[in-house]
Parts: structure tokens; sequence; C-alpha cells
């Protein structure tokens, strides 16, 4: 009888004292190791799992980006670009679990973390613009 191998990659959290500086470093470690199993599996499918390695790994590095701005800004423009990241990055998620690339557990696994940081996303960049006059034409 076949088994399946599943695919979870917990990580220790990096320590920035900022949760979503925190939460999208991990993840972004979490889709490079996820984007070396899934090559381990199937090396035909590397373009379409460089998209999502391409797009899981933007939104820290954006994030990151963020925290040295010039200005409130090009803070929430940095945002900007990680939450439309985590757009894409649910969007190919989707896309390789409907297509059978990847099992429940492992689409529900990165899903969630995914999710989680598109929230935050959402509420900092909220927040940025309830305390900045300069950056109101910045739509969601």
């Amino acid at each position: 009888m076949y088994k399946r191998k599943t695919f979870t990659v917990a990580e220790s959290k990096a320590k920035y004292g900022n949760t979503l500086r925190e939460k999208s470093f991990s993840f972004a470690v979490r889709i490079v190791k996820f984007y070396k199993y899934l090559l381990k599996k199937d090396k035909d499918l590397r373009s379409i799992y460089e998209q999502l390695l391409r797009s899981g790994t933007s939104i820290g590095a954006n994030v990151s980006e963020a925290q040295s701005a010039h200005s409130k800004k090009d803070f929430v423009n940095k945002l900007d670009i990680s939450l439309k990241e985590s757009r894409e990055t649910d969007f190919w998620l989707k896309v390789f679990h409907a297509a059978e690339i990847i099992n429940e557990n492992e689409f529900e696994s990165m899903f969630k973390d995914c999710d989680e940081i598109e929230r935050l996303l959402v509420s900092s960049i909220k927040t940025a613009k309830g305390n900045s006059i300069q950056t109101p034409n910045v739509k969601l």
C-alpha cells in the first residue's frame, strides 16, 4: 500500500520584535523549504514552483524593506507590494492544491500562514494610512 508523504515545516520565529516581520520571515523560510520539497517530487514543474518561491519570499523582503522607508508613503507602498505578493502566493497555493500537486494538509498549513500574514498586512496598512496625512489617496 502506498503511503503518501506529507510536508510540514515549523520554523522557530526570528526575533525582530515585530510580529509581521517575524511571521513573514518564517513564512519565507517555509516557502524556500517547500520549494525544495516540491522539486524533489517533480522537477518538470520547476517554473511554476518558482512562481510560488518568488511571491512567497517577496512578502517578507518587502516588509523588511518597509522598515527603512523614507516616508509614510514609501512605507505604505512597500506594505502594499507585500500584500499583492501574499495574494499571488495565495493564488499559487490554491492552484497547486486544485491540481493535486499538494495535498490537503500541505495546502491548509501554508494557506493558513499566508492568510494570517495578509490580515496583518491589511491591518498595518490601514493603521499607517490612519496615522498619515500624506497618503490619503492610496487605496487597498
